[in-house]
């Protein structure tokens, strides 16, 4: 059980504080809910106490873990450019396994695309929602602006190739 001021990553919100345990009636049923901050998001998410291990909520992870994954970011395996559906649900497989070396790999794939090809509309989402995950768990491991991580693993991908649509 998690109490009030711990650091918490939730697999598809990022990483957050909780800010207080409430008691809510859902259909008849009275259950308690960690009141769950994300900083970068704004956004206040309910999460049931209960379903934390289910859901894949953990704590944020140590600093000099997050300092390992801004260092081997560049070298992130990823998989090969399969088709899109494909792509897409290897890549929410990861978001979902909650792993922050998994979340990297997702955002250094969806960058490396990016700079290369024209993303669709449903990958830029995935990496703006995949890169907010990152982001707010590195943020709140390091104690650094989450803007300039942004710009740290921007920076470090090799030079774009040429550019097709």
């Amino acid at each position: 059980m998690y109490t009030i001021g711990d650091k918490i990553v939730h697999p598809m919100h990022g990483a957050g504080i909780i800010e207080n345990i409430v008691s809510e009636r859902v259909a008849g049923t009275v259950r308690e809910y960690y009141v769950f901050r994300v900083p970068t998001g704004r956004v206040d998410v309910l999460i049931p106490v209960d379903s934390c291990d289910s859901l894949g909520v953990r704590p944020v992870t140590s600093a000099a873990e997050a300092e390992h994954l801004l260092e081997i970011f560049s070298t992130l395996e990823i998989g090969p450019s399969s088709n899109w559906n494909r792509r897409y649900r290897d890549n929410m497989d990861r978001l979902k396994s909650g792993d922050l070396t998994e979340v990297g790999r997702v955002v250094r794939a969806l960058l490396m695309r990016e700079r290369n090809h024209t993303l669709s509309s449903v990958e830029r989402r995935m990496l703006i929602s995949a890169r907010q995950i990152l982001l707010s768990e590195l943020s709140l491991a390091t104690g650094r602006d989450p803007t300039e991580l942004g710009r740290l693993l921007y920076e470090s991908l090799p030079p774009p190739q040429n550019k097709e649509g």
